[in-house]
């Protein structure tokens, strides 16, 4: 599976992530520390994550979604989530989070399985093939 170029473009051109994740109770968090990790997986580092991570230990299924305010055009990415204290991945996070005065813990990968169109219009709703 990949991601096609709209969407990469969109993900990478767009300050902050908005990532669901269900455990006992919905929980739905900005993000503004991430990454396209390649053609079918995004890295979200961890910064303040509590409730996501306990929500991933319990259900693995998380969602992604993003958009531009100015064009309307968006996307919701779903798939499997993975948590990892790499320490390349932790010291390559350190790099961007230490500018704020953070600490980055470890970080969720979402492997992409799913990607449905949120852009009004009539493909709002179509699901991607990736």
């Amino acid at each position: 599976m990949k991601l096609n170029e709209n969407v990469k473009n969109l993900l990478n051109n767009t300050k902050t992530w908005v990532m669901s994740t269900k455990g006992d109770t919905p929980n739905a968090v900005p993000i503004l520390f991430k990454k396209v990790n390649d053609d079918d997986s995004l890295i979200l580092l961890d910064v303040f994550m509590k409730t996501s991570l306990e929500n991933i230990k319990s259900n693995s299924q998380a969602a992604v979604s993003v958009w531009d305010e100015s064009t309307l055009e968006g996307y919701q990415l779903k798939g499997l989530a993975t948590y990892t204290t790499d320490p390349a991945v932790v010291e390559a996070g350190n790099a961007i989070t230490s500018k704020f005065n953070l600490t980055t813990k470890g970080a969720v990968i979402v492997k992409v399985n799913e990607v449905t169109v949120l852009t009004p219009g009539p493909d709002n709703g179509k699901k991607i093939i990736i």
